[in-house]
């Protein structure tokens, strides 16, 4: 299944699952309560996204300080921008892969994940097989006057 397709797949069904989940924690818990706790997470999640966020700042300024590349931290912040936009978004599903980002030690794994594996094959261009001799041109070279 192609990129575009899962993301079609995942953006027609999300809605579905939220307004799902919504109705049944409104059945169970009444409707001020449900809307008090998704006004409750999203405020939640702003104050969260900026507090991690400016710790993530911090560490990656303090990186580049230091001489050393700031690579958990550029990968960090996406991964913290995308779940403080999935903790302001309506609904309980949301909520819960928003938070699922913003705490640390998962958002470190995902990182590692990213850098070990993903990030090497793009950068390099060595990924599904291909080695650097492959990509090798070789000839000589003279310069002529």
């Amino acid at each position: 299944m192609k990129i575009i397709q899962i993301l079609f797949l995942v953006v027609l069904t999300v809605p579905f699952i939220e307004i799902y989940l919504l109705l049944q924690v409104g059945g169970l818990i009444g409707a001020f309560p449900t809307i008090f706790l998704v006004v409750f997470t999203a405020m939640l999640g702003a104050w969260l996204l900026k507090r991690q966020g400016l710790a993530t700042f911090q560490r990656f300024q303090a990186s580049l300080a230091k001489g050393e590349m700031p690579a958990y931290e550029m990968i960090e912040g996406p991964i913290i921008l995308l779940g403080g936009a999935l903790l302001l978004t309506p609904g309980f599903l949301t909520d819960i892969l928003g938070f699922a980002c913003l705490v640390p030690a998962l958002r470190r794994r995902i990182a590692q994940y990213v850098l070990e594996n993903h990030l090497l094959q793009a950068v390099g261009g060595y990924g599904q097989g291909q080695t650097p001799e492959r990509d090798a041109l070789e000839g000589e070279f003279r310069k002529e006057d």
